[in-house]
């Protein structure tokens, strides 16, 4: 009896959420780490914390999340889908349930009213998107950028001035320079397979030179950095439903309802380091997750790319 009453114990939502926190948080900052258990014990562990992590369901969720909704906290109701998908996506791992019913929440909660940027979230029209990517018929180069656009999830200043001697196909990283960046701070960008293969191809035409993508009226500058824009347009994007820097909240939206550490998130997309403490030494933060999760992201579109091919065969 007592082994059977600690088995349930240690399967309730509030047990799974601390051991969690405890085991999946150590190397967040304490800010950080006492933000993720506060949105738990302040919003959910009320109405779940005894229950049975495997008996929770996104309903169980959504009740509390459309209230907040209905207060204007949006930004708070899209956490908390954020950190219930890791903690969702750490009970798959230890056994505890079977899917992620955070991911069932997609579309659930009206979008954060933040600025705007075109972008597509649809898993299918992603896929349509990446093939159309796949196919472009204009020059190599372009191509090339657009193909990896989607995978590195950078600004189009950053990829389209890149220069060869930035980056390390072997160990599958691209260091951009602190002055290239946009908050002047150096960043890593860990290369996925894809990536690197598609690097690859383009190393073979431009390898030779100092930039990536070296004009085609002279190879000691880069393309225009609206260039990408430009042949997404040729493409049939209009500016309300694509853009380049789309392709960068379409990775941030798709990874956090996956369950991905909000916090590597954020450094792979390089925004603003709140806490200024550690702005010197953060370009490296999280490095061995972030390469995991831009290999997974690379992994996941391709999926979807592949479905989208197998949908077009069938019709």
């Amino acid at each position: 009896m007592k082994n059977a009453a600690l088995l349930v114990e240690a399967n309730t939502f509030e047990h799974v959420v601390r051991e969690w926190h405890e085991t999946q948080t150590i190397h967040n900052s304490p800010k950080d780490r006492k933000r993720k258990l506060s949105t738990f014990e302040f919003h959910l562990f009320s109405a779940l914390k005894r229950k049975p992590i495997s008996e929770v369901t996104a309903q169980d969720l959504l009740l509390i999340l459309k209230p907040l909704e209905r207060k204007g906290k949006e930004l708070i109701a899209h956490r908390i889908i954020q950190y219930c998908g890791m903690v969702f996506r750490y009970a798959v791992a230890t056994g505890r349930v079977t899917r992620n019913i955070a991911a069932d929440l997609r579309g659930a909660i009206r979008p954060h009213q933040g600025r705007h940027r075109a972008t597509i979230v649809s898993a299918e029209k992603i896929g349509v998107l990446l093939n159309r990517l796949d196919n472009y018929h204009g020059h190599f180069q372009v191509r090339c950028a657009l193909r990896l656009f989607p995978l590195l999830f950078v600004r189009s200043a950053e990829l389209v001035r890149a220069e060869w001697s930035e980056f390390n196909l072997e160990t599958r990283e691209w260091h951009i320079p602190a002055e290239r960046m946009k908050m002047r701070k150096p960043h890593i960008v860990p290369l996925s397979s894809q990536a690197v293969a598609i690097l690859k191809e383009l190393h073979a035409v431009t390898g030779g030179g100092t930039y990536l993508f070296p004009s085609r009226n002279s190879v000691r500058k880069p393309i225009h950095y609206s260039t990408p824009l430009q042949a997404l347009r040729a493409m049939g994007y209009g500016k309300e439903e694509m853009c380049i820097h789309g392709f960068r909240s379409m990775a941030s939206t798709l990874l956090n309802e996956q369950g991905f550490d909000p916090d590597w998130i954020e450094r792979q997309l390089a925004h603003k380091e709140k806490d200024t403490s550690r702005i010197a030494y953060n370009h490296a933060q999280y490095l061995p997750q972030r390469h995991r999760m831009m290999q997974a992201w690379s992994d996941y579109l391709d999926g979807l790319r592949e479905e989208t091919l197998k949908d077009s065969e069938m019709r």
